[in-house]
């Protein structure tokens, strides 16, 4: 027959105090000390039972070691316990022995408390328009949540969640190995329960026993305005179940903001381009530009040369975490006309006679090019 739990021994929770495990062991040795009773065959083999239960659990290494390992621990620590051979010495102790002989068998236990659960990302496309002025909207994601029917216990209404018989709640089994080395014990993950150290006698007909399943979920979110290309929004709570009821995840949604076809977006400014003509660039001119909010009067004055830039204030994008708005740079460029009528050409010919600037002369028309055929006449 196995040994008992230590904490099952001494009549404890596996979170006792120091102090809690001092004042079980003193009541259960006088309970059944030898000499107090004579006539109990039993009582000898009970006080040794609680002399080593107490004798581990007060040892705060020692507890650590059963806590992770069970009895295995111990059974370990007598073999290999620091007097040379396979101790201290060769592997660095006993988790390492289980590396060493079992493949990292000793670190496979899983937790049978709550966990948190899984974050989730979620990738959004938004316009430039949404970045600065803000976006609220619903978004739908499939993820694992708690069951409904069973509040994430996995058993069914009204049956019970028992402790596994198997491993006695600790979630993990022994399995002793004859080497050419010696005796050596390691711990894997309970068949039974699955290392979950309970089992559910039935299970929760919706989930199947899990405590969870999947489903699509539709969040609101709400866009703050200055969001750019990068940008996390974190929506606590609304990421996977936690395990055994641990607290849920968070949703995190990545922003990305799709080009426009007029603005360009550096940092927390806009820049557009409008083109003028020559003569608007020369004379000066007012005019309409596109914004973000619409539209909007510059002035152009004479003589603007291209690629001047004219700034709007507080027209930009707002400041994600403060006040006021970046500002609009609007750039000018000149359209050279490609195509001109006689009087144009005419006209800018003069101009550039006045100017003093060099051009090439004037294409003869048909008629011109035929008297120079004829000689003149």
């Amino acid at each position: 027959m196995g040994k008992r739990d230590y904490y099952e021994v001494l009549c404890l929770a596996r979170d006792a105090s120091a102090e809690d495990i001092k004042k079980a062991y003193r009541k259960l040795a006088r309970q059944y000390h030898p000499d107090v009773n004579q006539d109990d065959k039993n009582a000898e083999a009970k006080f040794k039972e609680v002399k080593e239960a107490f004798d581990v659990l007060s040892d705060p290494n020692r507890r650590a070691q059963y806590d992770q390992y069970g009895h295995a621990a111990e059974e370990g620590f007598n073999g290999f316990g620091g007097h040379g051979g396979f101790g201290q010495g060769g592997f660095g102790g006993f988790e390492d022995i289980f590396d060493t002989f079992f493949g990292g068998g000793g670190h496979n236990r899983r937790s049978s408390g709550p966990q948190r659960g899984s974050d989730l990302r979620y990738d959004m496309e938004i316009t430039l328009e949404n970045a600065a002025f803000g976006l609220e909207t619903s978004i739908k994601i499939p993820r694992i949540e708690q069951c409904d029917a069973c509040q994430g216990s996995g058993a069914k209404s009204g049956s019970d969640v028992v402790t596994c018989r198997q491993c006695n709640g600790t979630g993990q089994q022994q399995v002793v190995k004859n080497t050419a080395f010696g005796r050596f014990v390691s711990v894997k993950t309970c068949d039974a329960c699955a290392g979950e150290g309970k089992q559910i006698k039935d299970p929760c007909p919706t989930c199947k026993g899990a405590g969870r399943l999947q489903r699509e979920r539709t969040i609101e979110i709400k866009i703050p305005a200055g969001v750019d290309t990068g940008s996390k929004l974190r929506v606590s709570g609304e990421g996977e179940a936690g395990l055994r009821n641990g607290p849920p995840g968070d949703l995190y949604v990545v922003i990305r903001v799709s080009s426009h076809k007029l603005f360009k977006r550096e940092g927390n400014d806009i820049i557009v381009e409008v083109p003028i003509s020559f003569a608007q660039a020369a004379l000066g001119t007012e005019m309409e530009v596109p914004t973000l909010d619409g539209k909007a009067r510059i002035k152009v004055p004479e003589g603007t040369q291209p690629g001047t830039f004219f700034r709007l204030r507080g027209k930009g994008i707002p400041h994600l975490r403060g006040y006021g708005r970046g500002d609009q740079h609007v750039k000018v460029t000149v359209n050279i006309p490609r195509k001109l009528s006689g009087k144009q050409r005419e006209l800018i010919r003069e101009y550039a006679e006045l100017s003093g600037e060099d051009v090439l002369p004037a294409e003869k028309g048909i008629l011109d090019k035929m008297k120079d055929a004829l000689g003149g006449k």
